[in-house]
């Protein structure tokens, strides 16, 4: 006799399946969970999604190559007295630094260095290493870039906008405030004289409604670099489990064929109806929003392509400069804002900016130069060993991995470029300025998963919304609306399940 049959025979009807406490149980802790994230989280979320909308039009503050070139004044070559063989070789550094350049500073032409021991600079003036500044010269080299007076000088080791570890190398600085309009900090490194950071008020006010609250960037945790990460890790991961069990709560709930009495697909009223039925169609939104940006704090590795050593192979670089002649130098970059000297597979080059376009020149011969395919591609695969060189394709439009949003944050990529495609474990894409040979970027497997898991989830900066920006506005403003009815309604009935209102006894 089976189970069923004994069970009938003793009166207790049909047996229960042995899964079904089990499945009850489960559901039980699912709404603990959903309820209780969502009353801690909730209000997280909505913050999230106000200061994302707020980081479309302002970004965190930056000062970039581009903008460093564009407020840069001409090279005054009459000051020139030291070539960069002459700078270089004063530094007695073993390698050849990632970055030289040469450019204006508070009025003085300076080489500027990024070494393994940090940044360093020597004036093109009289040769000598720069070793510190005054806050008099700080005054000087602020207010030449701004062009406007100084109201004070304060010292800082950090502050909210130069907090990063990216900074940590440069620091300490003097925070020059000007006279201008725009209320401008000006950050400059005490140690060699460089502009490394400047922020207007516009600035300052929208990114701590922006920027600030969506990274969670408080000073105060921003400096210690992995308990920030375990911060928006924890954080966005619970917050993602948790609206994950809403979902599928929500779709249990949900009746479409046989509705409930009151004819709706949802058994809720208010506050309750709207969390329910906006969460079925934003929901999955507001998973793969919130995936992304837990994903970006690289769980477990994350997919972020594993360090190689493409860079210093592909420029081939010595430790030294070559001599140059100086007149012709001032002659070919007259009126250039900065001139910045390196290697390309081996040999020396010069390239020339804030002139028009960019020139390129043969350090060893003074002459103009643009490197043709083959001599890319060579030098390509010296920085690739035991990978073979499969496609070389000539971008002249943007494509769905080399894209600008117009985000100032990000540089500008240029059109037209060289990708280079190798067949090594990583299947690595080379991106290279055909004008100037120039490594622009390179990109693996992992990169190219990122690019969809992280910049399409996250900034939504899909190919066909990229075709017209408005649209990608447009669809922003849509799906974080319908992540703010999801989080402020949460909120709401957090607030009811914790304050409920207390009835009146007759």
């Amino acid at each position: 006799m089976s189970a069923s049959d004994l069970g009938r025979v003793a009166g207790r009807g049909p047996s229960v399946p042995a899964s079904a406490p089990l499945w009850k149980m489960v559901k039980r802790w699912l709404y603990i969970f959903h309820r209780w994230t969502g009353i801690v989280l909730c209000l997280f979320f909505a913050i999230w999604f106000l200061s994302g909308l707020v980081m479309l039009y302002v970004s965190f503050p930056s000062f970039r190559a581009a903008e460093r070139v564009a407020t840069a004044a001409p090279i005054d070559w009459g000051q020139v007295h030291v070539g960069p063989d002459q700078a270089l070789a004063r530094l007695k550094e073993p390698q050849f630094p990632a970055k030289m350049r040469l450019g204006m500073t508070g009025g003085e032409p300076v080489y500027r260095f990024a070494t393994e021991a940090g940044r360093r600079a020597v004036s093109a003036r009289t040769g000598r290493e720069i070793h510190g500044i005054d806050a008099s010269h700080a005054r000087q080299i602020a207010g030449t870039l701004v062009g406007a007076a100084s109201l004070s000088v304060d010292p800082v080791d950090h502050d909210q906008w130069v907090v990063t570890r990216h900074y940590k190398a440069m620091a300490p600085f003097w925070r020059v405030r000007l006279a201008d309009a725009a209320a401008t900090d000006v950050y400059v490194s005490q140690k060699t004289g460089e502009v490394v950071q400047n922020t207007t008020s516009h600035e300052r006010f929208w990114n701590w409604l922006g920027a600030v609250p969506h990274w969670i960037y408080f000073e105060a945790l921003r400096l210690f670099q992995e308990p920030w990460r375990q911060t928006v890790l924890w954080t966005s991961g619970i917050g993602m489990l948790g609206a994950v069990a809403g979902f599928w709560i929500g779709w249990m709930r949900v009746r479409l064929a046989r509705r409930y009495k009151s004819g709706s697909v949802s058994p809720y009223r208010g506050w309750m109806k709207w969390h329910h039925v906006v969460g079925l169609f934003g929901g999955i939104f507001l998973i793969c929003w919130v995936f992304s940006g837990w994903l970006s704090m690289s769980p477990w590795g994350g997919l972020r392509d594993k360090a190689r050593d493409v860079a210093s192979l592909y420029a081939g670089a010595r430790n030294s400069f070559p001599a140059t002649d100086k007149a012709t130098l001032a002659r070919t970059a007259h009126g250039a804002r900065e001139v910045r000297f390196a290697y390309l597979g081996g040999g020396p080059v010069i390239s020339i900016w804030g002139h028009g376009p960019t020139a390129l020149l043969d350090a060893n011969s003074g002459k103009a130069m643009i490197p043709d395919r083959a001599h890319i591609a060579a030098i390509a695969r010296s920085a690739m060993p035991g990978a073979r060189l499969t496609t070389t394709d000539r971008l002249e439009q943007p494509d769905r991995y080399w894209y600008s949003t117009g985000d100032p944050r990000d540089d500008s990529r240029p059109l037209p470029i060289l990708r280079l495609k190798f067949d090594d474990p990583a299947r690595t894409w080379l991106h290279i300025d055909p004008a100037t040979g120039a490594l622009l970027g390179q990109l693996g497997s992992g990169g190219r998963s990122y690019r969809w898991l992280f910049n399409a989830l996250h900034s939504l900066d899909l190919p066909w919304l990229l075709v017209w920006p408005p649209a990608r506005h447009i669809f922003i403003w849509l799906l974080s609306g319908a992540g703010l009815v999801i989080s402020l309604s949460g909120v709401v009935i957090g607030w009811r399940r914790l304050f409920p209102k207390k009835t009146r006894q007759p």
